[in-house]
């Protein structure tokens, strides 16, 4: 196994902790979640993960000094926009019927949990475009298991807990809001 695929499921795994815990809470928040939807929502986190740290490379490429005055703002964004869906998860939790996640809010999720991604286009940006495509692409598909399993684990909790999964759900999302905020401050 070459070190670039070792690099990249390493890194792949490492960058998909955020999307699982939010995996997890919408797994919780819809606990009736139909397979191919679970399919979906982590392929969509798996599509963020892939499309960010190529975005970064290209930014390195194209134009690296205007992308550098957006950094310090990443984990700003990134807390916003988490903290905004767990708001109204928590917000919807206490009525009857629960709505799933729309398409907006799981674009949201994906951005907000690879926004920091984009970075690791800046350390691949030696590479080639032919290791830089797979490499992204395996951060991707690593995104996709592990989303997918956390979609899996949320949906098993979340039938036992059907009363309190959105209000937990919420709560994880702001809590990952203000874990990546506070990682990204230091």
């Amino acid at each position: 196994m070459s070190s670039l695929l070792v690099t990249a499921l390493i890194l792949g795994a490492g960058l998909a902790m955020d999307a699982f815990s939010v995996s997890l809470a919408d797994g919780l928040n819809e606990p009736h979640i139909p397979g191919a939807r679970m399919i979906f929502i982590s392929g969509l986190f798996g599509f963020f993960q892939f499309i960010m740290p190529l975005a970064g490379w290209l930014c390195v490429h194209a134009i690296a000094r205007l992308f550098q005055g957006f950094q310090p703002f990443i984990p700003w964004i990134s807390l916003i926009l988490l903290v905004w869906i767990g708001i109204d998860m928590i917000r919807e939790s206490g009525s009857r019927q629960k709505p799933a996640v729309t398409i907006s809010a799981l674009a949201i999720q994906g951005i907000a949990t690879s926004i920091d991604a984009l970075s690791v286009g800046f350390t691949i940006s030696a590479y080639s475009w032919s290791e830089a495509f797979p490499f992204c692409l395996v951060i991707g598909v690593v995104t996709w298991i592990i989303c997918l399993t956390g979609l899996w684990i949320g949906k098993r909790f979340g039938v036992r807990l059907a009363r309190t999964s959105g209000l937990a759900g919420g709560v994880l999302l702001i809590c990952i809001g203000l874990e990546i905020f506070i990682r990204g401050l230091f």
